[in-house]
């Protein structure tokens, strides 16, 4: 199959699912959507040949980030409240004019790095250097040799202070489960003897 395809349909997928993450009332529904965009963004990035931050949006972004959003959004129990028409066409027309302020900042940093193409069926070549074609390894592998040959000090010692935050998160929590425990010890006992 095409990759030009595969990545029509990813950006049709985020678009559609970036719009129902604003536009939907039911805030689990909002936060599902949110989920499905992540996926459809490391899709593309994906294709980008970024894999990397392709699978560092699904660990984190996915993983971590919209699962919590959706417990919370669960455990909160949210109704859903009256929509006031009013309100939303002030913050339609805010809205529409942050757009035409963007889309004003941008429209000429595109036409200053596209040209028009009349061969082809998309509206602007780009003229800039194609990198990825370029490329002789992959990003991961990159990466790793920029951390572990110019950054292996600051790598390990970012390594460190994880550990040492874990160590204090453990000793934290035996120090409670073990006041919890004593205490626990002596209402058995105490429902025991009588």
């Amino acid at each position: 199959m095409n990759s030009k395809f595969i990545f029509i349909f990813f950006s049709i997928v985020l678009f559609v699912s970036s719009l129902s993450v604003v536009i939907l009332q039911n805030s689990v529904h909002s936060v599902i959507c949110l989920v499905l965009s992540f996926i459809a963004s490391s899709g593309i990035l994906l294709l980008l040949e970024c894999e990397f931050f392709a699978f560092l949006f699904i660990i984190v972004y996915v993983g971590a980030i919209a699962v919590l959003f959706l417990f919370v959004v669960m455990m909160l129990d949210i109704k859903d409240l009256p929509t006031n028409k009013t309100n939303n066409l002030k913050y339609f027309i805010f809205g529409l004019f942050a757009a035409i302020s963007f889309l004003i900042q941008v429209i000429p940093t595109v036409t200053n790095y596209y040209q028009f193409n009349h061969y082809n069926l998309s509206i602007f070549n780009n003229i800039l250097t194609n990198w990825y074609s370029e490329d002789i390894m992959t990003e991961v592998e990159a990466l790793g040799q920029v951390l572990y040959t110019h950054y292996v000090l600051q790598f390990l010692v970012a390594g460190l202070i994880l550990s040492l935050a874990v160590v204090g998160v453990v000793v934290l929590t035996i120090n409670l489960t073990a006041k919890n425990l004593a205490t626990n010890i002596r209402q058995i006992s105490r429902g025991s003897s009588a």
